[in-house]
């Protein structure tokens, strides 16, 4: 596959080291930094070019005649939308994915019925909204008391949960066997990976949990917090909130949780503060800085229950989530976007650091996949990943459709977690279920690098489309 990359940031060398190693493919990374294609092109086998991404002239001379998809993944959301334009009507290049970050091209509704939104202007395949994408996250998060990460999959119909067991959970110092005797009729999960100080352990039914892992766990939507009861005591939702940033995302944030929680929003510029207040009906704006002791204390920071650092500037969010946790807040939640500060800071003084780089590299991969993959989410700060498929094809165009899950040779690396067959969730233990054409399968990969088998697996034969 031939591919067009523009932009050489955080998230376009991520995905360009992950097409590159990807045999087939043929990748090209368009950036005005030269000095930033540089570094990349001594690390990567990648082809780079220096110019604008939007200029047609520089789109020509990277080969976008005969491309196969443009990632515009540049920092300008403009550069991304006006390239993707380019490349449908100059250079007929068939799948254009745009990073789009500023809210309005997505939410503004045109009058002609003819355009969903006003992306579709700019013939856009398929957009990335990073602000979306982490506020749905950070919704995830604070859902459940005292996760590490919730992933959706099947439409929410099945999760994926990490989190920490700690003393009191009915199967922590116990065998995973025991699991049973604890849970009511029809509830059922799989425990799909542990961690215990920062070493894989492929769980079995004599596997036994003790305190501090780190536990991945698999179940449908509705059981999770029956199954949570297993890895930790019975923990009250946290209501109170602090949101410290009134952007996109704390904005949206505040009013997905304004009528279920006690929500104060702390913003520091004073016209951002006095839009907030208009345009929230219940949660409490505050004018001033996150970091300011003084606005804390008066605010009770000590009865916060979870405070969400979400300001465009990684520092004042460590610094502001740090603060918190000192006067009291019992979780703390940070926006960073620094990788190397993300290894530093999460499971220390900041409880949960979610990076919007992962998430967004995250929804980039699941549709630059081979096969039909719905979701891809990175984990363990990248090395692992959770991945939703789809299985298409007959028992004669597919390796998988007619088959027991059992019989099937899964890549070494990769575990079958769960299976979405309607509204039914079946558990990845149950090695007898036949697999069948259109069901969801969920898996854990802790080897990043046998995912390529993996997607060769699930990939139907071409007499299928015939």
């Amino acid at each position: 596959m031939k591919i067009l990359i523009l932009g050489s940031g955080q998230v376009g060398s991520t995905i360009a080291h992950n097409l590159a190693s990807m045999s087939n493919n043929d990748v090209t990374i368009i950036d005005i930094d030269e000095h930033a294609l540089r570094n990349i092109g001594s690390k990567l086998d990648v082809r780079t070019m220096v110019g604008n991404g939007s200029s047609p002239a520089v789109l020509e001379r990277a080969g976008a005649i005969d491309c196969d998809m443009l990632l515009a993944l540049t920092r300008s959301d403009e550069t991304n939308m006006v390239a993707c334009k380019m490349a449908a009507e100059l250079f007929n290049i068939p799948n254009r994915i745009a990073r789009v970050r500023a809210t309005d091209y997505l939410e503004f509704k045109p009058e002609s019925k003819e355009w969903e939104n006003s992306l579709d202007l700019f013939n856009i395949t398929e957009s990335i909204s990073p602000e979306q994408l982490v506020t749905e996250r950070l919704w995830g998060l604070l859902s459940y008391p005292n996760v590490l990460q919730v992933l959706k999959f099947a439409d929410d119909k099945a999760k994926m949960v990490i989190v920490q067991a700690l003393k009191g959970g009915l199967l922590v110092d116990r065998e995973i066997s025991q699991i049973n005797s604890h849970l009511p009729d029809g509830v059922d999960c799989q425990i799909s990976a542990i961690y215990r100080n920062n070493r894989l352990i492929v769980p079995t039914a004599q596997t036994v949990i003790i305190e501090g892992d780190e536990v991945f766990f698999v179940a449908a939507a509705a059981n999770v917090k029956t199954i949570m009861r297993e890895l930790r005591p019975p923990e009250q939702s946290g209501r109170r909130i602090m949101i410290a940033g009134g952007g996109n995302i704390g904005y949206r944030l505040a009013k997905h949780l304004e009528h279920s929680h006690a929500v104060k929003l702390i913003e520091y510029n004073p016209k951002r503060a006095e839009w907030l207040s208009e345009n929230l009906d219940k949660a409490l704006v505050l004018q001033g800085s996150a970091t300011d002791e003084d606005l804390l204390d008066r605010e009770y920071i000590d009865e916060i229950d979870v405070f969400c650092a979400v300001t465009n500037d990684d520092e004042n969010n460590i610094m502001a989530s740090l603060l918190a946790k000192n006067l009291g807040a019992k979780r703390v939640v940070s926006i960073v976007n620094r990788s190397s500060y993300v290894d530093l800071l999460e499971g220390n003084k900041i409880d949960i650091v979610v990076s919007p780089h992962l998430v967004t590299i995250g929804s980039i991969l699941a549709h630059i996949r081979r096969g039909d993959v719905v979701a891809v989410h990175p984990l363990r700060r990248g090395t692992a990943e959770a991945i939703e498929v789809v299985v298409h094809g007959t028992p004669q165009t597919s390796p998988l459709v007619g088959r027991k899950a059992s019989e099937i040779k899964w890549p070494a690396g990769c575990h079958f977690s769960a299976l979405v067959r309607g509204d039914e969730v079946i558990m990845g233990h149950k090695e007898d279920v036949v697999l069948a054409e259109g069901d969801h399968i969920i898996f854990f990969v802790s080897r990043r690098r046998v995912l390529p088998e993996l997607e060769k697996l699930i990939e139907v034969k071409l007499g299928f489309f015939g």
